[in-house]
């Protein structure tokens, strides 16, 4: 465990060692300091290739890290103070729903990720208090400080927008759910209307549906829509859902549905 912790925390340093090595080593032969020697074309490619598997193996044990390091159980029970009616299953989805906002921000790479859930950004805004425990978390989940930013909806700002976006993109992803075209909610962006939290946000799949609900004369004004994503008026990145959908990384999706809601499913978010 002490191997694996310190690969996690310093895979960038050994990466950046490597590629320093690589470049002093083409300048000295630039320069006439050495020649090559028979065997240096198959050392750097054995590096090249130990380089690619940390990295993938990194980005591996970082995701599992999200998905299954225990969190702070202090964080439920603040939440619980924050919301009384709150029961110990409900604690658990939003600790579920904290955790796939975390794999949504690993996997989009240090670029902004947006918190769309009022019920989520309070267990966020409070693990962020301790500080000691967080930067740790912080470090091996992501490798890198994660700042908080309080819940956000689309409006006027394209960088917000295109945050919410990706939030949005990987939620999807992680559950198997087509982010242009989605029959449900992924847990992230279902838990405020689910969990019945004041002042929260509350979405359905399809802008369609809100149309359905305020015909049949329920209350479907206050309700935000997962098609608005790709909606390009929209300000931001609405084809690409912030960049995401026409990058590398789109090709990793979790699959296991690892942050959903287990039998019960998550569509009930836009009921």
């Amino acid at each position: 465990m002490k191997v694996r912790r310190l690969l996690l925390l310093h895979a960038a340093k050994l990466n950046a060692l490597v590629v320093l090595g690589w470049l002093l080593a083409a300048l000295g032969v630039w320069l006439g300091w050495w020649r090559p020697r028979p065997g240096g074309l198959a050392w750097g490619l054995a590096s090249l290739l130990a380089v690619i598997l940390l990295a993938v193996w990194v980005r591996w044990q970082r995701e599992k890290h999200i998905r299954e390091a225990p969190l702070p159980q202090f964080l439920k029970r603040k939440l619980r103070e924050t919301y009384p009616h709150l029961a110990g299953r409900d604690l658990d989805l939003a600790e579920r729903g904290l955790r796939q906002f975390f794999l949504a921000c690993a996997r989009s790479r240090r670029q902004f990720v947006a918190m769309p859930s009022q019920v989520v950004d309070a267990m966020w805004h409070e693990f962020i208090l301790h500080t000691r425990a967080y930067r740790d978390w912080s470090q091996l989940a992501l490798g890198w400080f994660l700042h908080h930013t309080p819940a956000l909806a689309l409006g006027a700002q394209a960088q917000n927008n295109d945050g919410l976006r990706r939030a949005w993109y990987w939620a999807c992803r992680d559950e198997s759910i087509d982010p242009h075209a989605p029959s449900r909610l992924p847990l992230l962006f279902a838990l405020d209307a689910k969990l019945g939290i004041a002042n929260g946000f509350h979405y359905v799949p399809d802008c369609r549906d809100i149309a359905r609900k305020s015909a049949a004369g329920g209350d479907g004004g206050g309700a935000y829509c997962g098609t608005s994503f790709s909606d390009g008026s929209f300000s931001g990145d609405a084809d690409g859902f912030g960049g995401v959908d026409s990058s590398s990384d789109a090709g990793s999706d979790g699959g296991d549905g690892g942050g959903g809601c287990g039998g019960g499913g998550c569509g009930g978010g836009g009921d």
